[in-house]
């Protein structure tokens, strides 16, 4: 039975890649990004019905919006995804309240404004799915110039966990999924703020991987998903004995 799917960070990489692997089966879509000719093409190479909604995420009312219009074309939402996000490249001690207010938005609040907008919906159908996109970063402090996008990858975290444990307790039939890859082959790196450094020495999966794995968590709703199954032992080390964890990685980092 073909769902209904919203996709926020619609316009590339992973939320691109998603539309085109759930348009194959014919799911219908609904794209959401600020860039709207981008959005027209995903739809496009994703071959089946879609919805393109130009969408500020970090702006409440954008995304109610967002809402409103997948309602209207196709009558209910099935699964809604919060991919959209940003980076920047500036480690704690030198952040700025722009720069930390401007990440929080793009990676926090704007998953909050999506589960607020559709959570009525699902409970009112007694079921649906929101996935939220996350990192490995949000977990591991593998990349400390990535400080403020992992401190909002790690808020994210919670507010999801927070949210399983709520729509569970009001409909079992709610799921809610945290997503974290790793390092990811997509322009995610060059369009942070502040640029990025050389990539680690570390194998970076695709899109067309990490979309897999969304794929397969929408069709078994779980609630965590390492897309790189290795990287699910890495986290487990850390917590085990933090402290060993991150002297060895600031040995690595010098």
């Amino acid at each position: 039975m073909p769902k209904t799917v919203v996709i926020t960070g619609a316009s590339g990489g992973i939320g691109a890649e998603l539309a085109v692997q759930l348009g194959r089966r014919a799911d219908r879509l609904v794209l959401a990004a600020r860039r709207e000719s981008e959005l027209h093409d995903v739809a496009r190479r994703a071959g089946t019905e879609s919805l393109v909604v130009p969408t500020d995420v970090t702006t409440r009312g954008d995304v109610e919006r967002l809402r409103d219009r997948a309602l209207q074309r196709f009558g209910h939402v099935d699964v809604w995804v919060n991919n959209a996000g940003r980076g920047i490249t500036k480690p704690v001690l030198e952040l700025t309240d722009e720069e930390f207010d401007l990440i929080m938005a793009a990676n926090v609040k704007s998953a909050l404004y999506g589960m607020q907008a559709i959570a009525p919906h699902f409970l009112e159908r007694k079921g649906g799915h929101i996935v939220n996109v996350s990192s490995m970063l949000s977990r591991v402090p593998f990349a400390t110039y990535r400080s403020a996008y992992n401190a909002a990858k790690h808020a994210l975290n919670a507010l999801t966990a927070n949210a399983r444990v709520d729509l569970h307790a009001k409909c079992p039939d709610v799921h809610v999924t945290l997503v974290m890859p790793g390092l990811v082959s997509t322009d995610f790196a060059k369009n942070a703020l502040g640029g990025s450094p050389p990539p680690p020495r570390t194998p970076a999966q695709t899109p067309e991987e990490v979309a897999a794995a969304i794929v397969n968590a929408i069709d078994r709703p779980v609630a965590e998903v390492y897309t790189n199954p290795a990287l699910a032992g890495l986290a487990v080390k850390y917590l085990q004995d933090v402290e060993a964890f991150e002297r060895e990685q600031a040995m690595v980092t010098r």
